[in-house]
């Protein structure tokens, strides 16, 4: 199970906090307002009011060993650029910053930020998935809860034919395309045939561009290694 920070309980933070914990994700919802914290309070693991400037108030809570910091803060660009810092003092593995504009996110990126949130053009619900199954890549809702997504073959994958790997029995999910690692020849450019057809005996290799559909929790169960 994942343990997530949502520092920021605003609109887009609040929704992105209940999707992660609805979609199973421990997570700590923290705001300095405690209204909003309140909100939160039977809705995830945990919720506190602190100021997220705070490193010690922040280690206190476990902030320092959660695998991914969401920082949502939008109202207030300087609070959201200390705790980005703060976070990347205490070594938070991955942190996610909310940007309000472009220049935002360069700053952002520049002091530590790991991913860059612009709500305006992403939702919560699809920050919740890439959090949640950061091995997928891009993923095209085809009805709701259920996607064609592209995955990149793993090591555990590798020289494993389709036969072996069993993906529809295994994962409950369809391969539909594959494109194989390594550069696009000329030919395949002007053919446009980037994606083949897989076939039963087809060998993956590490790092092959697979496209699958499935439902989103059982392509958010692929395998990241």
């Amino acid at each position: 199970m994942p343990r997530i920070a949502v520092i920021g309980l605003g609109r887009f933070g609040s929704q992105l906090a209940l999707q992660l914990s609805k979609s199973g994700a421990e997570v700590i919802a923290i705001d300095k307002d405690g209204k909003l914290v309140d909100q939160l309070a039977h809705e995830v693991a945990v919720a506190v009011r602190l100021d997220s400037t705070d490193e010690q108030a922040l280690r206190e809570q476990g902030i320092d060993k959660v695998d991914v910091a969401v920082v949502s803060i939008g109202d207030d660009f300087e609070a959201n650029i200390l705790t980005t810092v703060t976070l990347k003092s205490l070594g938070v593995k991955c942190i996610c910053s909310r940007a309000e504009e472009e220049t935002h996110g360069k700053i952002l990126k520049r002091i530590g930020a790991d991913e860059i949130i612009i709500p305006e053009e992403e939702s919560a619900q699809r920050w919740s998935f890439r959090l949640l199954a950061p091995q997928i890549g891009e993923k095209m809702e085809l009805a709701p809860g259920f996607s064609l997504a592209r995955y990149t073959a793993p090591d555990s994958f590798a020289g494993k034919s389709l036969i072996d790997l069993q993906l529809r029995k295994k994962y409950r999910v369809n391969l539909i395309g594959l494109r194989p690692h390594g550069e696009i020849t000329d030919e395949e450019k002007k053919s446009k045939k980037l994606i083949k057809i897989p076939q039963p005996e087809t060998i993956i290799q590490k790092s092959d561009i697979l496209w699958l559909v499935g439902a989103d929790e059982d392509l958010a169960n692929l395998p990241e290694k």
